[in-house]
């Protein structure tokens, strides 16, 4: 994009000896937004410093998790929420020559708070104005400004279209910038991948305030913002995605077992033919303890979606999975955006009008997560072994996400994101309590961490692999200069990653705490 940048390299320029300057203001770094931001659209209305009365309300509407809500959690100097591709490019130069870190933020999910909390100095780049969503439905694509979110999007595609969708997540209120930069994973993967096998093009605002697309950022930056986490590159504008084909009609079911009602038994026979059978079904496994006649015991949830009718799929998991039992009550059939209701547990009848809700109240907003993948069966004594500790810890939820299909097929060097052939299942745990206290942070973040040891044995290990999109600092930060981290979240992909930084940000102006390093640590 050339308007402006005569003006951007200006300030670039006159300011470059004062980047390391100790005494940069917050003034100055307002005062070159405004010279340096579209005049048609006001920086000035986008900006929000510790002095305004609307500071905190735009900093908490997208905080998801309430560890980083807190009085004690360090609050950014300022706000920019851009309206314009120009507050984008004027944000990045403007807090390169103050000096100030930059965090990027589209929906506020990331686990850690990484996209919205920092040590240092330092600007949050809000992106949830810029959200606009354009369909094609002559050539099946569409482009995804980086605020939008997943509802959004899917309620976009449902309006102009049954058959067409796009492999995403199930999280209605993700931001489509850090979710697809990730990876982008969800209940389609195993017949169409990730998001980010299904992006075609992208428009991104570099280290220099250029606006590059696919072509002028060279295959390289696109190989590494699909899957390597584009907040350690650049901010990404927006993606142009390639949507796919599904039936007008898809089949949804969930069917809870609990210990006593043969779960285990069922689990260790999904273990075998999830990642085998027929690529148009996924099956999701999710362990929680419940409280059942008076005590205490684990239900298995086992939650699927399958790409075709209902009757197609009963004749398939009898011949395929009869252990689970699927009854045709269980089974039921609807367009493919209406699952986004099912996988949120909106009621049946729901308006698709839910999509669009950005800021729904979660349920248990203090968290941590963790991940990992698993590329043998769990035996037996294993599942009795975790079953104990879910009951022992409590307030803990697993997702066990089968892989296989298209996932088999995508080398690992396709895209940044490596854990593709060779894994069974992702796993994501979930630790939720209500209570705010240090104590209870102290405690619960142990017991997540205990709950992780225990899968030791039965998980991917040298490296124990780790999905960046679950962000979890005990994998490990560049804080302290250690990057074995990296090897966690991008195996063999790791040394490309780290020439793509050099190359397009020698400076490091793009990093966080899980960022992508300069160079290897020893």
């Amino acid at each position: 994009m050339k308007l402006y940048t005569f003006q951007l390299c200006f300030v670039f320029l006159f300011f470059v000896s004062n980047v390391l300057a100790s005494n940069s203001s917050i003034d100055s770094f307002i005062q070159c937004l405004e010279t340096n931001s579209n005049p048609a659209k006001p920086v000035s209305k986008t900006i929000f410093t510790t002095t305004d009365p609307s500071f905190l309300q735009v900093l908490q509407t997208y905080i998801r998790n309430s560890r980083f809500n807190t009085s004690s959690t360090p609050k950014p100097l300022a706000i920019v929420t851009a309206l314009d591709v120009t507050h984008v490019q004027a944000t990045v130069l403007c807090a390169k020559v103050n000096g100030f870190q930059l965090r990027i933020r589209s929906g506020g999910h990331d686990f850690e708070g990484m996209s919205y909390v920092s040590k240092d100095p330092f600007i949050i780049l809000d992106m949830f104005n810029l959200r606009s969503i354009n369909i094609d439905l002559a050539s099946q694509t569409a482009t995804v400004q980086a605020g939008a979110t997943l509802g959004e999007l899917y309620y976009e595609i449902g309006k102009m279209s049954n058959t067409l969708a796009f492999p995403a997540g199930v999280c209605l209120t993700l931001g489509a910038g850090g979710h697809f930069s990730g990876g982008g994973y969800g209940p389609m993967i195993r017949q169409f991948g990730l998001s980010i096998d299904n992006i075609i093009d992208a428009q991104v605002v570099d280290a220099n305030g250029n606006v590059l697309n696919r072509k002028s950022m060279g295959e390289d930056l696109f190989w590494a913002i699909r899957g390597g986490g584009g907040a350690s590159f650049c901010v990404v504008l927006s993606w142009e995605i390639k949507l796919v084909d599904v039936p007008s009609t898809v089949t949804v079911f969930k069917v809870p077992k609990t210990l006593q009602q043969g779960a285990t038994d069922i689990v260790l026979e999904w273990q075998q033919i999830a990642p085998k059978i027929d690529q148009k079904l996924f099956i999701r496994v999710q362990p929680q303890v419940q409280f059942i006649g008076g005590s205490k015991t684990v239900q298995v949830s086992f939650i699927g979606m399958y790409l075709g009718r209902a009757s197609t799929l009963r004749s398939l998991m009898e011949t395929s999975f009869p252990r689970l039992g699927l009854q045709a009550s269980d089974c039921i059939e609807m367009p493919w955006v209406k699952t986004h209701l099912f996988w949120n547990n909106k009621p049946q009848g729901s308006p698709i009008e839910v999509l669009l809700q950005r800021n729904p109240t979660p349920a248990h907003v203090y968290s941590k997560y963790k991940s990992d993948f698993v590329k043998s069966p769990i035996p037996r004594e294993g599942l009795e072994t975790i079953w104990n500790k879910l009951i022992e810890v409590e307030n803990v939820m697993l997702q066990w996400n089968p892989y296989g299909g298209m996932m088999d097929e995508i080398p690992e060097n396709a895209t940044a994101f490596p854990h593709r052939a060779g894994n069974l299942f992702k796993m994501l745990y979930i630790k939720y309590w209500k209570d705010d206290s240090e104590q209870a942070l102290i405690k619960n973040i142990q017991a997540s961490r205990d709950l992780y040891d225990i899968f030791t044995p039965f998980v991917s290990s040298n490296p124990r692999e780790a999905f960046l999109n679950y962000r979890d600092v005990d994998v490990g930060t560049n804080v302290d200069g250690n990057t074995g981290f990296a090897m966690d979240f991008f195996k063999g992909n790791v040394e490309r990653l780290m020439e793509v930084k050099a190359k397009v940000d020698p400076s490091n102006f793009f990093r966080y705490e899980q960022s992508i390093p300069l160079q290897s640590s020893n």
